[in-house]
């Protein structure tokens, strides 16, 4: 069952003096592109939340969130009266001013405003931890939802190949014989008497030139190596990624070797629907 490396989860807790919001995006990547924004109180929870998202998610661009509002009336921001008071004399032996004025200017500066450091309340974090728990089955079931989209259209687009590779097997013969029929034409208007077994040997050469029967047999193969790892237990976008390049190879050398155009245009079909399949399978986990 493959999985879409687009998602998205958002979480909410009410703590008694704060509301915690948890929200977890992601896009494709190649590889785990973690970035992680959170009040300055919790940073030192940051590493464990980075391996649990690498656990959870694998792989993507992904930005986690945690943002933290005061609903209570605890702060750990304080005025430093005494500092600011001093601060307030001093600017009097300055300048003559306004109280106001004065606060202003002495409120924004050093000292002034002081802020405790809070220690992290772990009963208090093991709820945080269960709704980043929450938010992450929430991208993962987004990502199995887009995920489903992606293996409908994949199949899609595969039977689309599969169909018009029967249609190349079933034009090959006449293809074949257009081969001749050219080459046999050519000889003849040359006007000149030819060895027949010479022109036998060089007719056969052109034909194997020609042939395409390994081509047709691999593509097969591949797309039915396709559709088996579509169904398999674990999202693998690479494998599948490595799969389309194989098809591609021989849908090309197909096109190369065909030298006949109605085989052609069926190729030009195919690498079209190979294409948007490679398209798509850059979001595949």
């Amino acid at each position: 069952m493959i999985q879409s490396m687009t998602g998205y989860g958002k979480s909410v807790i009410q703590l008694p003096t704060k509301k915690i919001s948890i929200e977890v995006k992601s896009l494709n990547s190649k590889n785990l592109d973690l970035n992680t924004r959170m009040p300055s109180l919790y940073r030192e929870k940051e590493l464990s939340i980075r391996k649990l998202i690498a656990s959870k998610l694998v792989r993507g661009k992904v930005d986690f969130s945690l943002y933290m509002e005061i609903t209570g009336e605890e702060t750990s921001t304080q005025i430093n009266k005494t500092v600011v008071k001093q601060y307030i004399k001093q600017l009097k032996e300055v300048v003559n001013g306004d109280e106001t004025e004065l606060l202003k200017m002495a409120i924004r500066l050093p000292d002034a405003v002081t802020t405790e450091r809070d220690e992290i309340d772990e009963d208090e974090w093991s709820q945080i931890s269960k709704e980043i728990d929450s938010s992450l089955e929430k991208i993962q079931e987004y990502r199995i939802d887009e995920g489903k989209s992606l293996e409908a259209d994949f199949i899609a687009r595969a039977q689309n190949i599969s169909e018009l590779l029967d249609q190349v097997i079933d034009m090959d013969p006449d293809r074949i014989d257009g081969v001749r029929e050219r080459l046999t034409k050519g000889i003849s208007e040359i006007k000149e008497k030819v060895d027949e077994n010479r022109f036998e040997q060089e007719l056969v050469y052109y034909i194997e030139k020609f042939d395409i029967t390994e081509e047709k047999v691999r593509l097969k193969n591949h797309l039915d190596y396709f559709q088996k790892a579509l169904k398999s237990d674990d999202s693998n976008g690479k494998k599948l990624g490595f799969i389309s390049q194989e098809m591609g190879r021989e849908i090309n050398t197909i096109g190369s070797k065909s030298n006949y155009a109605p085989m052609q245009k069926l190729v030009v079909q195919m690498k079209d629907e190979l294409e948007k399949i490679k398209e798509q399978l850059l979001n595949v986990l």
